[in-house]
Order: C-alpha cells, then sequence, then structure tokens
C-alpha cells in the first residue's frame, strides 16, 4: 500500500514537472531570410552552381557531339579505329560523370561550400536561440519552417524576432 502511494505521489511530481515546462518556436526560414550574410552565401552559391552546371553540361555536350560524329562515320572506319574511338567517348563520359558527381555529389564542391558560407551562420542562429532557451527557461524550441510537425503555434510563443535582435540584426518589421 505504501508503494503505491509512494507511486502515486512521483507520478504527480512528474505531471508538475512536465507542466511547469516552458515551450517556444522559431521560423528558421524568416529568421535566415532576414540575415544579410545568408542572402549574399545564396547569391555566392547560386552563382557557383549555375558556373559548374555549365560546366558539366558542357562536357556531356562533348560527348553528344562526339558519339554523333562517330554514329555518322563509323560504317566507314576500319574496326580497330571503332573501338579506340568508342573507348574515347566512353572515356569523355565517364570524366564528365566523375565532375558531376565532384561538383553535386554528396561531400562534392557545392556541398562543401554550402557547408562553408551557411553552417557558420546557422551556428550563430542556433547559439542565439539556446541563449534565449536558457534566459527564458524554455524546455523545447521547436522550428516551424519547412517540414515541421509543428500544427499550430500561438504566434506569442514566436521567438524569431528575439533571436534576430540577439544576434545583432535590426527586426525592421514583425511578421504577422
Amino acid at each position: 500500500m505504501k508503494k503505491v502511494i509512494g507511486i502515486f505521489i512521483i507520478l504527480i511530481g512528474l505531471a508538475n514537472v512536465a507542466s511547469a515546462q516552458r515551450y517556444a518556436y522559431v521560423d528558421t526560414q524568416y529568421i535566415l531570410e532576414s540575415v544579410p550574410e545568408y542572402a549574399k552565401a545564396q547569391e555566392e552559391l547560386n552563382k557557383l552552381s549555375e558556373q559548374w552546371v555549365k560546366e558539366v553540361e558542357d562536357r556531356f555536350n562533348q560527348v553528344q557531339t562526339k558519339r554523333n560524329e562517330f554514329e555518322a562515320e563509323k560504317i566507314l572506319l576500319p574496326e580497330e579505329i571503332r573501338r579506340q574511338r568508342l573507348k574515347e567517348i566512353n572515356k569523355l563520359e565517364t570524366e564528365a560523370k566523375e565532375l558531376q558527381k565532384l561538383r553535386f555529389g554528396v561531400g562534392g564542391d557545392l556541398f562543401s561550400q554550402r557547408e562553408q558560407l551557411i553552417k557558420p551562420i546557422q551556428d550563430q542562429i542556433f547559439n542565439a536561440i539556446q541563449g534565449i532557451a536558457s534566459e527564458r527557461n524554455f524546455a523545447f524550441v521547436f522550428d516551424k519552417a519547412n517540414q515541421s510537425n509543428l500544427l499550430y503555434a500561438d504566434s506569442k510563443y514566436d521567438i524569431s524576432d528575439q533571436v534576430l535582435r540577439k544576434m545583432g540584426i535590426k527586426v525592421v518589421k514583425n511578421k504577422g
């Protein structure tokens, strides 16, 4: 009987602790869009991406041109030269695929540049969120941006503008 009462008291205590926890949320998309460095980083990434897309497309176009030329001439070519040209075309195609992977693959140049340019901004945002959560005793801070599972959020718990102010960014208008 004493065990049951003890367990009951512990459960009531846990329920009180759980109900005392404070929650907040941020909209990281809004925060990122308000950070001038993020826009500059995105612009730089877009320029690099466009440049690399052109570079990869040029390589594949070169392969296609060689392949078309080969198809037009292959009937007239001796077997040995035919094999050699096909080998060259396949090598060019492999190189084009490797370049594509180097630029856009997992761990590729675009990924590395994104990491280099965006991660410091994300870290700054995370540190500001962590600081506000600590100062205001929030147990959880959710992110309502993108594919979050936050189905409803009362705007009075939105600390996005506070995060921007903590990062030293002037909040021009309160997002509504």
